[in-house]
């Protein structure tokens, strides 16, 4: 326990003084002189829990969890309904559908490189990808299905017991092993080689010239940096970006007024993929994204000081809108497994 608590303070510590030396480095120069190494860096290896190592047989088999409607309490609904990966891994819809035609509240977010969120959910309630991996499936309005009713399904389908019992061990159909298969396979779903990364690896050529621009913009006048920074270009905190809507965002777990509103820091490659955008959907186009934060929000009243109107003329929201297509990359797909 030392161990983890010493390497959460050294993180978290980093964390601090990486974006203090971003703040630094992008206000006190000249957009021409930014250095995108001293700012930016590539993503690095997907971080992995030691009580949860990566093996084939166990992607395959949170693969067939995953694309399962068994998972629904009707067997109409699999993690796949909101989460396709032809959608980018999201639904394209504003808010999600859900147990026999509920509708959700929120935008489904993406689980492109979700196994990097040091927090999960729009909200951050869960800790780690596997409890969230659990989550949907118990929720009256999204699978509606109870993790006891769950591990009787599986325990009656032979082949789910023999892959249970080939990776976990004897009588192993239960909720934490389930998410854990899971999670396993949603740590393969990433993005780490866009335009933007290429560049960053000393492609000069990768990304536009416009792109380019758009990233001094971004690390500079825009200031998007101050909230998406570091390696998942985000600080995986909490912000009110100005999204005037009555849910309470953070504010609904952890209580606290301060919180109203406040949303997980979006992590931006594969953005592209991703539309529509903000947690309530409420914006089609990265281009209407831009000039949301370019109007510095719509004037929800706990809106972050970060947020601020910004004044850039339409070449340079075009310029940004060029680096965030920069940062989409490709699709990763999958072919949807045989179930048993």
């Amino acid at each position: 326990m030392k161990e983890k608590k010493s390497k959460g303070i050294i993180f978290g510590t980093l964390a601090i003084v990486g974006t203090s030396l971003i703040i630094a480095a992008c206000s006190g120069s000249s957009q021409q002189a930014l250095d995108p190494k001293e700012v930016f860096s590539n993503l690095g290896p997907m971080p992995v829990p030691a009580d949860n190592p990566m093996t084939p047989e166990k992607i395959e088999l949170g693969k067939m969890l995953y694309f399962d409607t068994r998972l629904s309490g009707d067997n109409t609904l699999s993690c796949a309904s909101c989460h396709e990966p032809e959608k980018g891994w999201s639904d394209g819809r504003r808010t999600f559908l859900g147990f026999q035609g509920h509708q959700g509240h929120r935008n489904s977010p993406t689980i492109i490189n979700s196994g990097y969120h040091s927090l999960q959910f729009l909200d951050g309630r869960m800790k780690t990808l596997e409890d969230q991996a659990l989550g949907p499936i118990q929720d009256p309005g999204e699978m509606n299905l109870s993790l006891d009713e769950l591990v009787q399904k599986l325990n009656a389908v032979p082949a789910y017991v023999q892959k249970f019992e080939e990776i976990f061990g004897p009588d192993s159909i239960n909720p934490t092993n389930i998410g854990k298969a899971i999670a396993t396979f949603e740590r393969t779903i990433v993005i780490d080689n866009t335009p933007f990364d290429q560049y960053l690896k000393g492609n000069s050529n990768a990304m536009s010239k416009d792109a380019q621009e758009g990233m001094k913009l971004f690390a500079g006048k825009a200031s998007c940096i101050s909230c998406h920074n570091g390696p998942s270009l985000s600080d995986n905190n909490f912000h009110n970006v100005g999204v005037l809507n009555d849910n309470p965002g953070r504010a609904g777990f952890t209580g606290n007024p301060e919180d109203d509103g406040k949303y997980k820091t979006t992590h931006l490659r594969g953005i592209g993929h991703t539309a529509p955008f903000m947690h309530n959907g409420s914006l089609r186009t990265l281009s209407d994204v831009v000039e949301f934060k370019n109007r510095g929000g719509d004037g929800h009243p706990n809106t972050s000081p970060l947020v601020r109107p910004l004044n850039l003329s339409d070449k340079e929201k075009a310029q940004l809108v060029a680096f965030l297509e920069a940062l989409t990359g490709e699709l990763p797909l999958v072919a949807k497994p045989q179930l048993p």
